[in-house]
């Protein structure tokens, strides 16, 4: 059995309320993470909507689950690539969305941003180096 560590893409492509793909994804990516996978995660389409600040859920009388994504570094989860051409798409700009951090343990604990804005050709790079996607 090998010991090589496996890369894990979870592409999150659903809106974050409406249905329990993304609170699904993200308590995937927590327990994968907690067993020590190389886990990053890719929002496009809808699931943009996922990261943006600011979400009410009192409406819609659900839980806002929002809050947990600030945790991801806690769990070594520091790769949270955004395609660019889907914000867009949808109105929005890296401003929008919640500002999430890790703490670089290989640059003395500098905090350092999580989320990457990407391009549609870079985001299609990433996925060609995983090992594994998982698309919610």
């Amino acid at each position: 059995m090998s010991d090589e560590v496996k890369k894990f893409l979870y592409v999150n492509r659903k809106a974050p309320y409406g249905s329990i793909y993304a609170l699904e994804s993200l308590e995937v990516v927590l327990i994968g993470a907690a067993f020590e996978q190389e886990v990053s995660l890719a929002f496009l389409d809808d699931g943009v909507f996922q990261l943006t600040k600011g979400q009410d859920t009192k409406e819609i009388g659900v839980k806002n689950f929002s809050p947990t994504y600030r945790a991801l570094g806690d769990y070594d989860v520091t790769k949270l690539y955004v395609e660019e051409e889907s914000l867009k798409e949808r109105g929005l700009g890296i401003d929008d969305l919640q500002y999430l951090t890790y703490e670089d343990e290989d640059d003395d604990y500098k905090e350092k941003p999580s989320i990457k804005v990407v391009s549609r050709k870079e985001m299609a790079d990433i996925m060609a180096e995983q090992d594994i996607i998982l698309s919610f």
